[in-house]
């Protein structure tokens, strides 16, 4: 009895939630579709700025890897500048004879350089003539290039814990050499302990030869810096012309060696 007067109740009750139910079940439906309409835009703005990103990535991996590339290499020949053709002296003086200005400039560059001595050569040559080694401790050390090493191989001796100073003594001649630097590799039991490069600068042809004087440094202290080193010294202009490519073992030691 209750439960025949239990059913005829239920069954109302069903009728009379069936309409709120379909509302909210449209309201939710509703909802639902908006909610996937604002992921889809949502989704397509993502996958627009993940490409976005993954362009400007790998345009960044390009440039970089360039750049790693360049910080890598150590081959001068590689790392020149392209000025062009290398004109002859007289050649660029005729170019620009009715330049005032650019004539003044190299006047003033070239200094009091003897034409007829130049040649029709375009090529600079440069021709590193001897190194010296000045400390305040000895008389100083000057060395013909190439050097000549001694009964142990070595082309010279530096006292360890020692102030001293390279001077370069070289010949321009035929044209105007541009950018020469100076490069000094030194390693020790193979591990590179010294990697240096100096910009000399430009210079014009002369009988005369230059000299250029190094900055001061001193030569490393104690019983680990003791011993044989080798090294590798260049000289290069901006057009990648090799003028000295020289190698050769050095010595640092407890005491100067003997002046002979």
């Amino acid at each position: 009895m209750s439960i025949a007067l239990g059913a005829p109740s239920g069954s109302k009750d069903i009728d009379l939630a069936t309409p709120e139910m379909e509302k909210e079940e449209n309201e939710n439906k509703k909802l639902h579709e908006e909610d996937e309409e604002v992921e889809k835009t949502n989704g397509d703005a993502d996958e627009k700025l993940s490409r976005k990103f993954s362009c400007t990535s790998v345009s960044s991996t390009d440039i970089n890897d360039d750049d790693a590339g360049d910080e890598d290499d150590d081959d001068e020949d590689k790392r020149a500048v392209q000025l062009g053709r290398q004109v002859p002296l007289k050649e660029q003086l005729e170019m620009d004879k009715d330049d005032e200005s650019l004539r003044r400039w190299k006047e003033q560059l070239l200094g009091s350089v003897d034409l007829t001595d130049v040649g029709e050569n375009p090529d600079p040559e440069v021709k590193i003539l001897n190194l010296t080694i000045l400390t305040p401790d000895r008389p100083n050390l000057a060395l013909p290039i190439p050097f000549v090493p001694d009964a142990k191989g070595y082309a010279f001796a530096l006292k360890d814990g020692s102030r001293y100073r390279l001077k370069f003594s070289f010949t321009v001649l035929n044209n105007i050499v541009s950018g020469l630097r100076y490069t000094n590799t030194v390693w020790k039991t193979g591990v590179r302990v010294e990697n240096r490069k100096v910009m000399l600068g430009t210079f014009s042809p002369q009988k005369e030869p230059y000299t250029y004087e190094l900055e001061e440094e001193t030569t490393p202290s104690g019983i680990f810096a003791r011993g044989s080193y080798s090294a590798r010294t260049k000289f290069v202009d901006d057009d990648g012309k090799v003028y000295l490519d020289m190698s050769y073992y050095f010595e640092i030691r407890r005491d100067w060696p003997a002046i002979s």
